[in-house]
């Protein structure tokens, strides 16, 4: 048999998916819209994390001399 014969059988066969999904195309969305929410509620968190700590920054600033507070 020969290789166009191999394909033209082939072809008549049944529609063979070559990489099905886990999940549907939509679950994926929401997948990485639920990872992206949940990253950016961590990052809200430490918004005001320098501030918590400015008593200690400016007494390591007067400690080693630096003349301005960033």
């Amino acid at each position: 048999m020969s290789v166009l014969a191999t394909v033209a059988v082939a072809a008549e066969g049944a529609h063979h998916e070559l990489n099905p999904l886990w999940f549907p195309a939509p679950v994926f969305g929401l997948v990485a819209l639920v990872v992206f929410t949940a990253l950016a509620a961590i990052t809200f968190s430490f918004r005001d994390v320098a501030n918590r700590h400015a008593e200690k920054a400016e007494a390591y600033a007067r400690e080693h001399g630096a003349d301005q507070h960033h």
